[in-house]
């Protein structure tokens, strides 16, 4: 009998989760498995180490495929070792205690938006810096006890895997996640299937995402994925891989963690006080919740006045180009229905996200929109602060850039998961026991003081050659599964020396970064590495976005010159840079250099990792090591030499780092006067670890949310909300009306006496007098004189001077106030008026200027 193949049906597949077999006696490692406490409490991880070392590693110390993989042979012995059993209901009952504490109210609640979160390699849903600070965020809010919630997406082939082809090309693979075998459950209803949400596209079709959730410890994050054999094969693949994709796919995945989050919040029946987007990825959160507002009777002013105030937009990226920009016809296909729902044009949609409303040239910038939308925005670290300023600077016409309410948080980094455990042991035998509950406190770190040199000294090289081993057995591995030669790895580790200084770079490989500084002199670089009596090894880790070429190149160049015979064993290139593979770096190598161009490091957080462990840094003052950089407690390139000329700056930069390499690090570490160890190099250590390393841990970061801005945004929100939102509304029409008036009201006169001559007298002071008529407002415009003068070839605010209101005849109001400049030279002076009331959280806020 013959049969046509054209006759099969296609076969419709469902993913089936299977649990693990476990022996009642070990049933609670399956709950501490589903929680990733164990990812920075180590006893858990040893807890499931033992129980096969091998398996452990192969599984990439994932313990939810690990006890799957284990025989059951294994299991069933385990259960009967008391030793094992004992061990494992000290650790559950630890994790319990952890886990039963209950939550601290105090503070405002949070839910937390990001694209991206790095909590382990075992759940790829991270490719860098944002993921990784935003994992170490859950952690610490989960150790600080707080009131948070995150949402994110869940993707079925998350970020790539790196393998390096014989010559050096970077390779990305892509291997699917199978969710069953991820330390996440689902998200069930009360029929016990999983929780769907179905999120309106276009308002002409829908996507249907299925729920999961993951435990941080105390915290929840909860993922959407679309890979839903609802969805059409255009929906299914939305969140198959991180930043994948193109623009269409981008925004069809910032409508489903902005929109689709919050409609998932809802269906949970979760509200909490601020909902922080953490980058602009996020910012369509405050679509759904405008339009929930609406829903309520608001109008669309009223419910932006409340969306503004519980909203807070933390901007990660330095360059305008880094932000997402969306064609209007593609937004207008994804977005037009939102426009009845908000009762606003379609224009007014637009123009909430440009710069310049009613430029059509100007496409739809979320970050933009994300500035308009939320009440504060922040930077990631002080110099970033500066300059998000200057980038968002033309929303907010008629102020500085240093005028305007963009604050900022240094980023930091969570404790208890990137310090090695050898460390932690070290802390916990010489520092107070309530250093654990106190990160922030500098004076807990004093105690570095008190640990003896040798001691330091020797754990420092224990974590090296930890290094040397897992270096030599990973790269080994990598190169034979790339086919390269068999001898490159006898050939280099013979050549490859865990008693020389260690210099880690590991990063992201864009061409910012700069990695390729190092290698502008070869020969100069070939002298240093090969000194006998001072070796030097650098070790290179990091991935390149599939599309970036230049980033690819680079990588390709390093392998290159590394396999050359005078860098065998110097230089290490390390494939597939991920969580696990950082830990080793930052915990083990001496220094960790950073050479990014200026201005162009958001913050950086690897080197505060290094810290941790008594690394020291050597790196560009941008970023976190502006604001940290000690002297004999690290290195820095210095800031104050900058150029246009990037090939010259690049050049003084290798002639620096050459200079410093071979004038202060390499004397310094090889010092030994008579010893084993360089007192001075511990001398750095130690300053490093007392003065620096308080000051970039996640506890301060997250108190620093607080104290700077959740705790702003929830004490505002309480009083526009109260009274069926009265304030809310009062400040609407308060707004409205000075809008409708603005451009009536005048300036009836401006006496400066002498003031405004063209030369005046440094120090003198001189009396201003301005009237102006109101039109009718109730004393709500301020004045004051602006004098600006040129710093640096810019025009920058020398002062702002307010004037009093002194009296007032009908709509007549006289201000008056008295100018001085203290310093010869050249300036400019101005007067300036805006709205005043006690409401507004900022000026920004209500951004209208008139100058005159």
């Amino acid at each position: 009998m013959e049969f046509n193949s054209y006759n099969a049906n296609t076969p419709k597949w469902r993913e089936i989760s299977v649990g693990s077999y476990l022996p009642e006696k070990l049933k609670n490692l399956s709950e501490i498995a589903h929680n990733l406490w164990w990812s920075w409490h180590d006893e858990a991880q040893e807890l499931f180490s033992v129980i096969d070392t091998e398996l452990w590693n192969q599984t990439r110390h994932n313990p939810v495929l690990l006890l799957e993989k284990t025989s059951h042979e294994r299991l069933e012995e385990l259960s009967e070792d008391e030793n094992y059993i004992e061990k494992m209901n000290s650790v559950y009952a630890s994790f319990r205690r952890y886990i039963d504490t209950e939550t601290n109210h105090s503070r405002p609640s949070v839910a937390y938006f990001s694209m991206e979160y790095g909590l382990d390699q075992a759940l790829k849903i991270y490719s860098g810096g944002l993921g990784i600070l935003a994992g170490d965020y859950l952690k610490e809010a989960s150790d600080s006890n707080v009131d948070l919630c995150a949402v994110g997406l869940l993707y079925r082939y998350g970020y790539f895997d790196q393998t390096l082809s014989m010559d050096g090309q970077q390779i990305a693979d892509y291997e699917a996640q199978n969710f069953g075998h991820l330390p996440i459950e689902k998200v069930t209803t009360e029929e016990g299937k999983q929780l769907v949400i179905h999120v309106p596209y276009a308002d002409s079709f829908t996507v249907h995402a299925n729920v999961w959730q993951v435990n941080v410890g105390r915290i929840k994050l909860y993922l959407l994925d679309t890979d839903n054999e609802l969805n059409s094969e255009y929906d299914r693949p939305i969140t198959h891989h991180l930043y994948g994709g193109d623009l269409e796919n981008r925004l069809k995945q910032e409508i489903l963690l902005g929109i689709g989050g919050m409609m998932m919040l809802d269906e949970l029946g979760i509200k909490k006080d601020i909902y922080h987007c953490n980058e602009g990825h996020a910012a369509l959160i405050n679509i759904y919740r405008l339009c929930k507002y609406i829903k309520e009777g608001l109008s669309f002013n009223e419910a932006m006045e409340l969306v503004r105030s519980s909203s807070l937009y933390t901007v990660h990226t330095p360059v305008p180009a880094g932000h997402d920009y969306f064609e209007e016809q593609l937004f207008y296909k994804y977005m037009k229905g939102y426009t009845d729902k908000l009762g606003i044009s379609w224009e007014e949609l637009m123009d909430l996200g440009r710069q310049n409303p009613g430029d059509k040239n100007e496409r739809f910038c979320m970050s933009v929109f994300a500035c308009k939308t939320c009440q504060e925005v922040n930077g990631v670290s002080k110099l970033h602060q500066e300059v998000s300023q200057k980038m968002f600077a033309p929303i907010w016409k008629g102020y500085f850039p240093e005028e305007n309410h963009v604050g900022y948080v240094t980023n930091g980094v969570h404790f208890s998961t990137w310090c090695a455990k050898e460390w932690k042991e070290l802390f916990k035998e010489y520092f107070d026991e309530k250093f654990i509950s106190n990160l922030s406190d500098e004076s807990y770190w004093k105690n570095i003081y008190n640990v003896p040199d040798e001691k330091i000294w020797f754990l420092r090289q224990h974590m090296k050659n930890k290094l040397a081993d897992f270096l030599k057995k990973k790269c080994t591995e990598d190169w034979l599964n790339s086919q390269a030669n068999p001898s490159l790895g006898i050939s280099t580790f013979s050549k490859f020396s865990s008693n020389a200084l260690m210099i880690g770079f590991g990063r992201r490989f864009a061409t910012y970064k700069r990695a390729h500084l190092l290698f502008t002199d070869l020969d100069r670089l070939s002298k240093i590495v090969n000194d006998p009596q001072k070796p030097v090894v650098f070790i290179f880790a990091g991935k390149a976005h599939p599309n970036d070429g230049p980033g690819k190149d680079l990588i390709k160049q390093i392998v290159e010159i590394s396999r050359r015979p005078e860098f065998l064993g110097k230089i290490l290139f390390v494939e597939n840079y991920d969580m696990e593979l950082a830990r080793k770096l930052v915990s083990c190598v001496d220094i960790w250099m950073n050479t990014p161009t200026r201005l162009a490091e958001a913050s950086g957080t690897s080197g505060e990792k290094a810290l941790m462990n008594g690394v020291l840094n050597f790196s560009v003052l941008d970023g976190w090591w502006y604001e940290g950089y000690k002297k004999e407690a690290g290195w820095a390139i210095p800031a104050e030499s900058v150029y246009q000329n990037n090939e010259y700056q690049d050049k003084l930069d290798a002639e620096l780092i050459y200079y410093t390499l071979e004038n202060e690090i390499l004397p310094l570490y090889y010092e030994r006067h008579g010893k084993d160890f360089s007192e001075g190099w511990i001398k750095y250590i130690k300053n490093s670890i007392a003065n620096i390393a308080p000051h970039y841990t996640m506890k301060r970061q997250l108190d620093d949310y607080y104290d700077r801005f959740y705790n702003k945004l929830e004490k505002r929100f309480k009083v526009l909300s109260e009274n069926n939102y009265a304030k809310a509304k009062y400040i609407t029409t308060w707004k409205k009306e000075i809008a409708s008036k603005w451009n009536d009201i005048e300036i009836k006169s401006i006496d400066t006496g002498n003031g405004l001559n063209a030369t005046i007298k440094a120090g003198e002071e001189y009396d201003i007098t301005i009237v102006i008529d109101e039109k009718g407002l109730d004393d709500a415009i301020g004045v004051e004189s602006v004098i600006t003068h040129i710093q640096n070839g810019n025009e920058r605010i020398y002062s702002v001077i307010p004037l009093e209101l002194i009296s007032r005849n009908g709509n007549l109001y006289t201000f008056k106030g008295k100018s001085c400049i203290s310093n010869a030279g050249s300036f400019k002076q101005s007067f300036r008026m805006y709205p005043k009331n006690k409401l507004l959280p900022h000026r920004q806020d209500f951004c209208y200027v008139r100058w005159f």
